[in-house]
């Protein structure tokens, strides 16, 4: 299964980039930036929601709702053409609230800090992009027929990047679960989001997600 980044390379990822970009009005490559490292942080605190069963159970009924069954993915030129619906960037704060809970400031003062990009516009991009990453989940769970937590924990932790990436996930993971003391803003900024210095950074991940270190 390909990863989560691997859609960003894509057709369908450009066409997500540039929507994004103009919606928000931040240059392509600067979107693509954000998108890049908010993603795979997104996907680890849903995989680590997902690990209770009542997280995957949420997760599951949420995919299963008809609203994130992929179709969102069938016209993007529509979501995008003259602005993104109120009502999807509504859903997409309600996902951000959802999956990161009270970490959520705090992982976008990160991203705003390593790409340059305002935390307040660093939130709009993720708002767009978070029903959108919802539809991809959906449909790969449709595709794959998941219906149970183990199904949907084995879905995230491949579009992840698989075993290749676990010492990464875990990474990740330990980030989320921070004790919120303000100090995963300097960790996610410096490991996660930075990868230079510690192995187990965003750049071991992408180098995970795209078969090379």
């Amino acid at each position: 299964m390909s990863g989560i980044l691997d859609l960003l390379n894509s057709d369908l990822g450009k066409t997500i980039v540039n929507g994004v970009s103009n919606q928000t009005n931040q240059p392509a490559n600067k979107t693509q930036d954000v998108l890049t490292m908010a993603l795979p942080v997104l996907m680890a605190a849903m995989k680590r929601n997902a690990s209770t069963p009542q997280g995957a159970e949420g997760l599951l009924g949420a995919l299963n709702s008809g609203k994130h069954d992929g179709s969102i993915l069938d016209n993007l030129g529509g979501l995008f053409s003259g602005g993104v619906d109120t009502n999807v960037l509504d859903d997409g704060s309600k996902i951000l609230g959802h999956v990161l809970g009270g970490k959520q400031q705090n992982v976008q003062n990160a991203i705003s800090q390593k790409s340059g990009i305002d935390a307040g516009s660093v939130a709009q991009i993720l708002k767009v992009a978070a029903p959108i990453l919802m539809g991809v989940l959906g449909n790969k769970a449709k595709q794959e027929n998941v219906n149970s937590a183990n199904g949907i924990e084995s879905l995230l932790g491949g579009l992840l990047g698989g075993s290749s990436a676990k010492n990464e996930q875990s990474f990740l993971e330990s980030i989320l679960d921070a004790d919120g003391d303000g100090s995963i803003i300097d960790d996610v900024a410096g490991m996660v989001l930075g990868g230079d210095k510690k192995k187990g950074g965003l750049g071991g991940l992408l180098g995970g997600l795209f078969g090379g270190k």
